[in-house]
């Protein structure tokens, strides 16, 4: 069982190859690393909510003699099923995250924002940041644009209006009701 895991690990790295910034031979200063970003990106991670993703990722390293620093820029599409008609739209997303990297004794990357390295390390695996950032930046309530413009002509959409309406209606009818019953309830609530 051990061996398949460390495969498994190993499957991964490889494939997260293209994401590994080797920064011991960088000169001190800021380095710029630019990335495209698909559905193949997020196969690695095996995650398939997007049916398709066009994705630019800016990364600016700036190398000092101690540490790290780390900025993400993004900025896209995502194209993705509404929550409330199922009709896939391109939503569009960006954002920016910072990672501070230090070296120590040991590997830690329990903070966000603060990864530690061991001393002797070479190169850093940007990739499981990247994945973060995108999925993180998409919102968790997603919908269509037609909606809030009130283009979109869909199904399932003219459902929901029926049923808004029948609500409202009911709303209404309990609203209308004969005012000597008010009178009736007050006497209740007046004990």
């Amino acid at each position: 069982m051990h061996s398949r895991s460390l495969g498994k690990i190993l499957i991964e790295m490889d494939r997260t190859k293209e994401y590994l910034i080797p920064f011991v031979g960088l000169k001190t200063g800021k380095h710029h690393f630019e990335y495209q970003i698909s559905n193949a990106f997020f196969e690695i991670f095996d995650f398939h909510e997007f049916y398709n993703s066009n994705i630019k990722v800016n990364v600016v390293l700036e190398k000092n003699s101690t540490m790290l620093d780390l900025t993400f820029k993004h900025k896209g599409t995502v194209n993705i099923p509404c929550d409330m008609t199922n009709e896939e739209f391109d939503l569009p997303i960006k954002g920016s995250m910072k990672l501070l990297v230090r070296f120590g004794d040991a590997f830690n990357n329990d903070n966000e924002e603060l990864l530690i390295l061991p001393h002797g390390e070479f190169q850093i695996d940007i990739a499981q940041y990247v994945y973060e950032m995108l999925v993180l930046s998409v919102p968790l309530r997603r919908v269509h644009p037609g909606i809030k413009d009130g283009s979109l002509n869909n199904e399932a959409l003219t459902i929901l209006k029926e049923l808004t309406i029948k609500e409202q209606k009911e709303e209404l009818k309990q609203e209308n009701i004969d005012p000597r019953w008010d009178k009736l309830k007050q006497l209740l609530t007046d004990k």
